[in-house]
């Protein structure tokens, strides 16, 4: 058994409550057993006496006295320890960065990012499976439609959750998406912005464009640019939302008339267009890059593949992925 050890707190374990730091570091702990040696004041905070709900914060050292309970192994190389070992693995496969703060995975479409009416599995359930050596489940800090494959920002720690959320709250984003839609806009690049609320339909919640000032309505700002055409029949956008409302860029799209080839919810033709064949009813819409300042230092810059089914419209069309890189 282990004598007496000093603990430092790491930067993630901002604001954790002290009876969840023991939960996370010596899982085998009691509450019972740690309350009567925080009464006793064998475990103490920087040297001092402390309590169940005290918050610890980031080089305080923690006083362990032997417990008689292991502390929870490191893992594997990772540092996660492996859960679900199906989940783990779709998880490898859609990894396109990690560092020892974030994960950037690839979302395919078809896949919820959290649950939902109908839903029974979702990328939030699957990162249990990618707990790390503490016990912290790996954290959402935004999300993409069920539909819309692409880059999906997922912080590994409670700090670089708090640091990656307020960048996006903040702006200090850059999300860049490509899309393909109905016809060609008179405009080769624009600004969008408008209103957007939220209701209620048979087919589930749905947005609508609306008036400034109508209850519950939030301000959306989209921009967009015109990369190639399919003569006047389709046109490949390069999207940025500059705000994050629920399906802004695909009511957006609707909005100015070229609604996304695929979108079931947004997708409105007249009855003399006829859908491409050759192309799957599938929504185009793919959040292909982020650059996103790194809690650790620096900036992350990711890109992510396209779809298979995008892959697909794309070699159909004959469209060349270099014309959007080269911007």
């Amino acid at each position: 058994m282990a004598g007496v050890e000093q603990k430092t707190v790491d930067a993630g374990e901002a604001g954790m409550r002290l009876d969840r730091w023991f939960k996370v570091h010596y899982p085998g702990l009691g509450f019972g057993h740690l309350q009567k040696l925080l009464r006793s004041g064998q475990v103490r905070v920087d040297g001092g006496r402390a309590k169940a709900d005290t918050r610890v914060q980031p080089g305080q050292t923690i006083r362990v006295p032997p417990l008689g309970v292991d502390e929870k192994s490191a893992g594997p190389l990772t540092g996660r320890t492996i859960r679900n070992q199906g989940d783990a693995d779709v998880l490898a496969q859609m990894l396109l960065y990690e560092d020892p703060k974030v994960y950037v995975f690839n979302k395919p479409a078809g896949l919820a990012v959290q649950g939902g009416s109908g839903v029974s599995r979702h990328v939030d359930a699957m990162l249990e499976a990618w707990r790390n050596k503490k016990g912290e489940k790996p954290r959402l800090v935004h999300r993409l439609d069920r539909d819309t494959s692409g880059v999906l920002v997922v912080a590994k720690t409670r700090g670089a959750a708090q640091a990656l959320t307020a960048a996006f709250r903040e702006r200090d984003t850059k999300k860049t998406y490509w899309a393909l839609v109905k016809g060609v806009p008179r405009k080769r690049e624009d600004k969008i912005s408008t209103w957007l609320v939220k209701e209620a339909t048979p087919d589930g919640d749905r947005m609508r464009v609306c008036e400034h000032g109508e209850p519950d309505s939030d301000h959306a700002v989209s921009y967009y640019r015109v990369v190639e055409t399919a003569g006047r029949n389709l046109a490949w956008l390069e999207m940025e939302p500059y705000t994050g409302r629920t399906h802004q860029l695909r009511v957006h799209a609707a909005h100015i008339s070229h609604p996304i080839i695929g979108d079931p919810k947004y997708f409105e033709a007249d009855q003399n267009w006829e859908f491409p064949g050759g192309l799957q009813k599938r929504l185009h819409l793919h959040a292909r890059r982020i650059r996103i300042p790194n809690p650790g230092g620096g900036i992350i810059d990711v890109t992510a593949p396209l779809p298979p089914h995008m892959v697909q419209s794309w070699n159909l069309l004959g469209f060349d992925e270099a014309l959007a890189e080269a911007d």
